[in-house]
């Protein structure tokens, strides 16, 4: 079950070598998610194995993650080969002898003089490897040092965490189940419901994966579960599932019981929830596809759920750990539009909260428009509902964590994505 060996840099074949650039060349178009352009080059070259798909996700990945710094290394206008070249030979470090086959006499003379190449004084943004724009509003709410600290904690790669689903598993036994499979395994350090692996097994096949007793889930995700805290009995809105992955938490500590609506605006996401909630047991799970946030399936529920998750659409910028191509793919233009979008959902949620019920509006972003901008501008406009600390929910479920009033979880500091939460309570009717 444990992961294969890499492929160490003698072994790349110049078959690997031509896979590997055409991958990263289709990526770097940036008109499709890197992860959706992997999948379709895997799927159309199933010749490739296991380790094969391995090199080249983890290759791409990491042009994607120092790009900014692999063009003034190789040149504004270098190409996906030329890149690739120097990634190797400065990100991975590679000897010159592991260039011999695999690049021409004149690409050798080149890549050697990468390897001496004295890079000038660069700015801000290209130390941070981020774009200018990105780095800018970050500054908003670090330092110097912060944005640096921040950027280096995104451009490691992300573990694989698991969620323990607690309508079928305990997290001790399933550790043990693991371990006695030869996969490393620890308790997750936040949540108490996840286990981190130490390395990226397959997993899809293992026995607790098939009969449910564990989800593939970042623990900082699972933390905004646990600020909605629902209980048995309660009536729950997810009102941006997605794929489902928190609402088939928030069923599972519900144990089942009362009903948990997952509202989304694709068919397709719905559509990937079904299976899995079977896999996770649940029958209290009520999958909606909504037209918009104003739909009247959402107007049916106004005022009668005890808690509501607002999962907000957002720029993704928190989880640049597994998606390095977002810095590159987002835009100022497009992160405003998201944020009117954002605004939007919120209102709409919030009707549906019951008096003395809990709102929780979540993005998985790290930019202060997405997060304290929206939650503020919310609060000043619906008096009747009011903050709750966010690390004294937490505490109550016996997760010490010194956050404040509102969740801020940052890749260097807590080793998960970037996530933020408010958690607000309604006090009275309008």
């Amino acid at each position: 079950m444990n992961k294969p060996d890499k492929i160490s840099e003698g072994a790349v074949s110049r078959a690997l070598f031509i896979h590997t650039t055409q991958a990263l060349g289709a990526v770097l178009s940036f008109e499709h998610p890197a992860d959706a352009v992997l999948s379709r080059h895997f799927r159309d070259n199933r010749e490739l194995g296991h380790r094969d798909r391995g090199f080249i996700a983890e290759t791409v990945y990491g042009v994607l993650r120092r790009l900014r710094w692999l063009r003034r290394l190789a040149g504004a206008k270098a190409t996906p080969r030329e890149l690739l070249l120097a990634w190797f030979a400065r990100g991975e470090g590679w000897p010159m002898r592991s260039f011999e086959g695999l690049a021409s006499a004149t690409e050798r003379d080149w890549i050697a003089g990468l390897k001496a190449a004295e890079l000038g004084e660069a700015s801000l943004a290209e130390r941070a490897d981020l774009p200018d724009w990105l780095a800018d509003r970050l500054l908003a709410s670090h330092d110097e040092a912060g944005l640096l600290a921040l950027a280096r904690g995104l451009n490691r790669p992300a573990p694989l965490d698991l969620r323990v689903n607690v309508l079928k598993a305990d997290r001790d036994a399933v550790l043990a189940r693991l371990r006695a499979d030869g996969i490393g395994a620890e308790a997750g350090a936040l949540s108490p419901q996840a286990i981190r692996l130490a390395g990226k097994p397959a997993l899809q096949k293992h026995p607790l994966f098939v009969d449910g007793s564990f989800e593939v889930q970042d623990e900082g995700s699972q933390l905004l579960g646990l600020l909605v805290q629902p209980r048995r009995g309660e009536l729950v809105v997810d009102f941006c599932a997605g794929a489902g992955g928190k609402t088939l938490q928030l069923g599972a500590m519900m144990r089942s019981t009362g009903r948990l609506y997952a509202f989304d605006v694709s068919e397709k996401r719905l559509a990937k929830l079904k299976p899995r909630m079977a896999r996770a047991g649940l029958s209290n799970v009520h999958p909606v596809l909504i037209a918009h946030e104003n739909d009247a399936k959402v107007k049916r529920l106004a005022g009668k759920a005890d808690r509501v998750l607002v999962d907000a659409p957002c720029s993704g910028l928190g989880t640049l750990r597994r998606n390095p191509d977002l810095k590159w793919r987002q835009s100022p233009a497009a992160v405003d539009e998201m944020v009117a979008k954002q605004g939007a959902i919120l209102g709409a949620a919030a009707r549906l909260v019951r008096p003395g019920g809990r709102l929780v509006y979540a993005t998985c972003s790290l930019l202060a428009e997405e997060n304290d901008g929206i939650v503020d501008a919310f609060l000043a406009a619906h008096p009747q509902f009011r903050p709750v600390s966010a690390e004294a929910v937490l505490d109550k479920q016996g997760v010490r964590l010194a956050t404040g009033e509102r969740l801020r979880l940052l890749p260097h500091v807590h080793d998960t994505d970037g996530f933020f939460a408010a958690v607000l309570e309604r006090v009275a009717d309008a």
